[in-house]
């Protein structure tokens, strides 16, 4: 694949598929159950204490493949505290595709068949449909970490999971649980009106504007020219700007058009609110 002239520049390379991370022999051990903590925990930091030393050991001795290291750290109270309590049913069902399959759910129905299954089997019923599955076995076996594979035309894959997988998968750097959106949903909207996903790059990237419209299609807060006689507009986007009456745990994304001779005064006042300010463009 030729290099682009952006990619370059920067000093890095284009996107590509990830290689297979499979064991083969006892020297692979260590980077295997790094790479699975990495994939299964959505890349988020693990500090010593929270590792699973006795699934490690019993990988280490051969006593499970990495098929069984795997369903370890999704039924771990560890990966429940990250992303099954916290979250909504939704929300776990879209993460448990990403970490266990390395897809975006493709439709309303997988969503629907996952819901169905936790409420009437249980959390260990709903965790094993993903690592039993036939699509799991064909993509990783027994001994290959499941890796991110939306990105990428294969049999089986539809194509609207491309556009599903990036916007579940926000950069190498990310972690699922350091989002703007926190615990909400990213796909409900799209599924349930059976839409591909529009890619949105970052605020700052090409003049995007990172802000997505609520799913519940209230309209976003705005604040007009009032003041000032300088024509310029600026778009605001805001996360954790807590209402009255709201708790200060409560994550709601605003934004706000404000004109330019208001602007630094606008950000100061964000500021002394709590609000965090995710991106600044013009309108």
């Amino acid at each position: 694949m030729t290099q682009s002239t952006s990619a370059r520049n920067l000093g890095i390379s284009d996107f590509s598929p990830q290689d297979r991370i499979e064991w083969r022999s006892p020297a692979d051990t260590d980077f295997i159950i790094r790479a699975a903590y990495r994939q299964i925990l959505g890349n988020d930091y693990l500090m010593s204490s929270e590792r699973l030393t006795y699934a490690e050991s019993q990988l280490r001795n051969g006593n499970i493949t990495v098929r069984e290291f795997v369903r370890a750290l999704a039924k771990s109270e560890l990966y429940k505290q990250k992303f099954f309590y916290p979250n909504s049913n939704n929300r776990f069902i879209e993460l448990n595709y990403k970490h266990l399959l390395g897809r975006a759910p493709y439709d309303q129905s997988e969503i629907a068949y996952h819901l169905d299954l936790y409420h009437k089997q249980g959390y260990d019923a709903e965790i094993d449909s993903y690592i039993d599955s036939p699509e799991y076995a064909a993509n990783f076996g027994e001994n290959a970490v499941p890796t991110y594979r939306g990105f990428w035309t294969q049999p089986g894959q539809k194509v609207v999971g491309f556009t599903r997988m990036f916007r579940l998968y926000r950069g190498y750097a990310n972690s699922d649980r350091a989002q703007l959106e926190h615990a909400n949903p990213r796909l409900n909207w799209e599924l349930a009106q059976n839409k591909a996903s529009t890619v949105v790059a970052p605020s700052g990237v090409n003049d995007a504007w990172a802000y997505r419209p609520p799913q519940n299609f209230v309209s976003q807060s705005r604040q007009g020219p009032t003041l000032g006689q300088d024509t310029r507009m600026y778009r605001v986007e805001v996360v954790g700007l807590a209402g009255p009456g709201y708790p200060r745990v409560r994550r709601v994304t605003t934004t706000f058009l404000v004109p330019y001779d208001q602007l630094s005064q606008r950000l100061q006042q964000i500021q002394r609110q709590g609000g965090r300010i995710a991106g600044v463009t013009p309108a």
